[in-house]
């Protein structure tokens, strides 16, 4: 599955680059450009070895297309391209399970754009 150039954009201009492993706001272990858990299933670790840059995009790449995965496979309205994307970094960042409950995603199925867009604000809180 290749994720969206867009998508891809998105979470790695707002998650950011560090080699070394950090403590997100939330007060995950990650890795990278967002990374929480590596493509073999394993947790980051706050004593893991720093990665290279092109290791950390591979992990965004893998994690982003899970993200998209559950966005095409829950969301039921049709998307434009921006929508897609912002979607596919936001689950990204919260998870599949906390977006398959939302009243974002309640709210975009029954096709209000709108209202789902200002569900946005209720996510800001790491942790």
């Amino acid at each position: 599955m290749s994720v969206g150039t867009q998508a891809l954009y998105l979470i790695a201009r707002f998650e950011g680059f560090s080699a070394k492993p950090y403590l997100c706001p939330a007060g995950v272990p990650t890795i990278g450009y967002g990374t929480t858990h590596y493509p073999v299933g394993r947790a980051v670790s706050m004593s893991d070895p720093p990665c290279t840059e092109t290791q950390a995009r591979e992990w965004l790449e893998h994690d982003a297309a899970g993200a998209e995965a559950v966005v095409d496979r829950l969301v039921t309205v049709p998307l434009s391209g921006a929508r897609h994307a912002a979607l596919v970094s936001f689950v990204y960042n919260l998870g599949p399970k906390a977006f398959s409950g939302s009243t974002l995603l309640l709210k975009l199925n029954r096709g209000d754009y709108d209202g789902a867009a200002g569900e946005f604000g209720r996510w800001v809180r790491g942790g």
